[in-house]
């Protein structure tokens, strides 16, 4: 697993033994299995991001924190400029990019995903909220709670989080799009 991960994973078990929970306790609170919650921490696996907004949600902290290892410290305003704020390439089909990792207690959060053409069958997940996604470019399936839908540049949703959910780059073409998290 990459670098990157095997931080989060880090992070993730830092933050459970500072509360002072075993796995089992903190994957009851956040009702998530044990056996991944595990997985997770070990950072021998990909770690997705609901997971970490999930984490962050039941525990109180920032989804930021928990991605970079950064405070947020604004809570006027931040400005993510072109190409940057925090990033994480879970895979290498995968990549998020935070755009409001600078801001203290967001009530969403607002990710730029970028996902590379694959022939693998679409990843479903889920967790707690809703979520909007907007196709910036490219053409992008999403398959949620058993429906095939194909989003092309400009076109978006807005989903119950929920119910199953993963999304595929279409036509051999990354596909790169706005998903926020509520």
């Amino acid at each position: 697993m990459n670098a990157q991960i095997k931080q989060i994973a880090e992070r993730l078990r830092g933050l459970r033994d500072a509360l002072n929970l075993s796995i089992a306790e903190a994957a009851a609170k956040c009702n998530f299995p044990e056996a991944d919650y595990a997985r997770y921490e070990s950072g021998t696996s990909d770690i997705p991001m609901s997971f970490i907004y999930m984490v962050a949600q039941t525990f109180g902290i920032e989804t930021t924190a928990l991605i970079s290892g950064e405070e947020p410290h604004s809570a006027v305003f931040f400005v993510t400029r072109k190409g940057t704020g925090a990033s994480v390439e879970r895979t290498k089909v995968y990549k998020y990019r935070a755009l409001a990792s600078g801001f203290r207690h967001a009530k969403a959060e607002p990710f730029e995903v970028t996902v590379e053409p694959n022939d693998k069958p679409v990843h479903l997940n889920s967790h707690p909220g809703q979520e909007f996604n907007l196709v910036l470019e490219g053409t992008m399936q999403l398959m949620i709670s058993g429906n095939e839908i194909v989003l092309y540049e400009g076109d978006s949703i807005y989903f119950d989080a929920s119910k199953p959910h993963g999304m595929k780059a279409l036509n051999g073409k990354e596909v790169k799009f706005l998903a926020i998290i509520i």
